[in-house]
């Protein structure tokens, strides 16, 4: 294996490190200022490592050189390596496929985390709060991203009673297809001000599976009253728990003719204690009828609340 060394403006301390396993040309890249992060986004190649020193990076961060399914690009740091914008997207992967997200930490801003055209994209184990809107967001087709591991709370503080922690697709539009998202194992809320997930119409595939939600500071507002609200198509939502709602648990809406149809509810766990809205069920399905279909499996379970749900149950 031949170590490449990755030359990037404004990083003298650059060290290039071979990967085993990873492409010949691959590289580690060192990362202690915002200016030498700025500049490994736009210089890393595939199969390359941008490792980022634990500090405070401050300033808007965009990614748009992709990886590839076989030499994935990955960014990775500790928790305490802190992007922190002062407005607009902390991190921008637009058009930066297959690019793998560790373990930092994303703060400040309109979003934290934002996948335009960008397919491929692993987010794992990161933490993202105290942000204008949404904490994470697969947007214009960014097909198969996962998010998994992952905390997110304290958004939506732009005061107009939005921001979800996880978005997914874009609404009132078919165009938008990001396809088979997965959020897996992850911990939001509490203080989202939106729903914790949000799957729009024209997505297809969504598995939601393993989470823990905290609704408190959950708005009410735009009709963001449950944790979750299914609006794609063919969605698994399973194993998760959710606290404090002001409403529902878990929701489907059929925003557009053919869709919000097709979602499993299997083994999730809902504490609607001390919810006031009107409906207080576990799990609210708003279309039964046709060809769209819902399934809630009898191995939900509810606390408190009105009841598990508004259509038939199955064994």
């Amino acid at each position: 294996m031949r170590t490449r060394t990755l030359l990037v403006p404004l990083l003298p301390a650059l060290l290039a490190v071979p990967l085993v396993g990873t492409p010949a040309s691959a590289a580690t890249i060192e990362v202690s200022t915002a200016a030498q992060l700025k500049a490994a986004l736009t210089g890393a190649g595939p199969g390359d490592t941008i490792h980022l020193a634990d500090g405070t990076y401050a300033g808007n961060f965009k990614a748009t050189v992709p990886g590839t399914a076989t030499a994935r690009i990955t960014l990775t740091g500790s928790s305490r390596a802190v992007l922190t914008a002062g407005g607009g997207y902390g991190l921008h992967l637009n058009g930066a496929s297959y690019w793998t997200v560790t373990g930092i930490t994303v703060t400040g801003g309109q979003k934290g985390i934002m996948a335009d055209s960008a397919n491929g994209v692993v987010i794992d184990g990161v933490t993202v709060h105290d942000l204008d809107m949404e904490g994470v967001h697969f947007r214009n087709s960014s097909r198969n991203g996962v998010l998994k591991n992952s905390r997110i709370y304290d958004t939506g503080n732009d005061g107009r009673g939005m921001g979800e922690g996880v978005y997914v697709g874009t609404a009132n539009t078919l165009t938008d297809r990001s396809d088979n998202a997965q959020i897996l194992n992850n911990v939001i809320g509490p203080d989202v001000g939106g729903e914790s997930v949000d799957i729009k119409e024209g997505t297809t595939g969504a598995r939601i599976v393993g989470n823990t939600f905290d609704g408190r500071g959950l708005t009410g507002a735009n009709y963001d009253d449950s944790w979750v609200d299914v609006k794609g198509n063919n969605v698994l939502v399973e194993g998760n728990s959710g606290v404090n709602t002001t409403n529902n648990g878990f929701e489907t809406h059929s925003q557009q003719s053919g869709w919000g149809c097709g979602t499993v509810f299997r083994d999730n766990r809902a504490n609607l204690t001390g919810a006031t809205g009107s409906q207080r069920l576990a799990i609210n399905v708003a279309d039964q009828s046709g060809t769209c279909r819902t399934t809630v499996y009898a191995s939900n379970t509810v606390t408190g609340g009105n009841g598990l749900t508004n259509i038939a149950v199955t064994p």
